[in-house]
């Protein structure tokens, strides 16, 4: 995947994850595989919404969906989500190394103003 492209498949995994319905669905998935309609049960909108919804996770790559008889079964699609996973982790950890830096800079002893040797002399 490209720089391009990952930035695209991150952008599209944030924009899913911004809607708590989607986050509700998405929580339903991850015990495993739903109907459209056991999905929907939870959440306070038609069917047509939640089929939206549903349209929303499918495109940035969250679920997939497929037609069982007359049931539409969605899973979801972990290799998404640890990207995201990944992403989120790499700032954690750049951001941790700073407070750290941060940290031991505030603990050093700090010399007053003129003075090289910190002695007073």
């Amino acid at each position: 995947m490209t720089t391009v492209e990952h930035g695209a498949a991150l952008d599209a995994t944030f924009q899913a994850l911004a809607d708590p319905a989607r986050r509700c669905m998405l929580a339903q998935l991850a015990r495993g595989p739903a109907a459209v309609g056991k999905l929907a049960r939870p959440l306070a909108m038609t069917l047509p919404a939640v089929m939206q919804h549903l349209a929303v996770l499918e495109s940035a790559g969250l679920v997939r969906s497929q037609k069982i008889g007359r049931v539409r079964v969605c899973h979801i699609e972990s290799r998404r989500l640890s990207l995201a996973a990944r992403w989120i982790d790499q700032r954690r950890l750049e951001w941790e190394r700073r407070l750290d830096r941060l940290g031991e800079y505030l603990q050093t002893p700090k010399r007053p103003r003129g003075d090289p040797h910190g002695d007073g002399n």
